[in-house]
């Protein structure tokens, strides 16, 4: 069984623009339903959402230099070609970065994470059914299986769809995480575990693919920033986890 060979570049773009505007159109809906005090006005939403988006650029693109690096210079100092590839996982720490800069730089303490949590997760889904139908050329399948729903790209190879599989750990993630939110005490603890579940997810899901550059102990440069990024939410758990023991039967509405 083969991904539809339908233009996939054009659907790949389609769907990756439907990803950011889908996801623009829910981060509004979860700001007015959060009300969270660090978006509670214009100027503070848009120092946040600049934050957001140029940390998580510069992010992406210094992840995927990290983790291909031998693709990514291979035309050095062609600068079209450096500015080729991204990383969803270096999007995502370069935009926390990016938004605990401009909320230092803004005079905002408190957190806005929460509001991120789900247009984050929906419009990763959107995107990974194009990097799905994109086949081979996207580089995001997982290593050859000989399990009954391994995918043939197109080289007559039955790989790991770890596309598919991201797509259901984010809708379980996402409901999971609607379920425990009213055990957290603390605005941004729903997003530390969103985006530290995620990263783990991403640690353990990138060993059944293929490593395009091995760093410490074969580690993928992906691989080596979820833990980075595991490690600076690793002091907060503890706090979360008794948190989530002491209320467990409370439910969100």
């Amino acid at each position: 069984m083969a991904p539809l060979a339908v233009s996939a570049l054009t659907v790949h773009t389609f769907l990756e623009a439907l990803a950011y505007a889908v996801g623009f159109r829910v981060f509004l809906r979860e700001r007015r339903r959060l009300a969270l005090p660090a978006l509670g006005d214009a100027d503070r939403s848009v120092a946040v959402g600049v934050g957001a988006i140029v940390g998580a650029a510069i992010g992406a693109k210094l992840a995927f230099w990290l983790d291909d690096p031998r693709a990514a210079f291979a035309h050095f100092p062609a600068w079209r070609h450096l500015l080729e590839g991204k990383s969803i996982v270096g999007a995502l720490l370069g935009g926390l970065i990016g938004v605990e800069c401009a909320k230092k730089l803004a005079g905002i303490a408190t957190s806005s994470g929460d509001a991120f949590v789900r247009p984050l997760a929906i419009g990763m889904m959107i995107g990974r059914v194009g990097c799905f139908l994109a086949g081979l050329p996207d580089h995001t399948y997982g290593k050859a299986t000989t399990l009954p729903w391994g995918i043939d790209f197109g080289d007559d190879i039955r790989r790991h769809p770890t596309q598919l599989y991201e797509i259901a750990f984010l809708a379980a993630w996402l409901w999971i995480l609607g379920r425990i939110a009213p055990r957290l005490p603390r605005a941004g603890d729903r997003f530390v575990l969103f985006l530290g579940g995620y990263l783990l997810f991403r640690l353990s899901v990138d060993a059944i693919k293929p490593v395009p550059y091995p760093w410490l102990f074969g580690l993928s440069g992906i691989q080596l920033l979820c833990l980075a990024g595991l490690a600076y939410y690793l002091p907060k758990l503890p706090r979360i986890a008794r948190s989530l023991a002491a209320r467990p039967h409370a439910l969100e509405d």
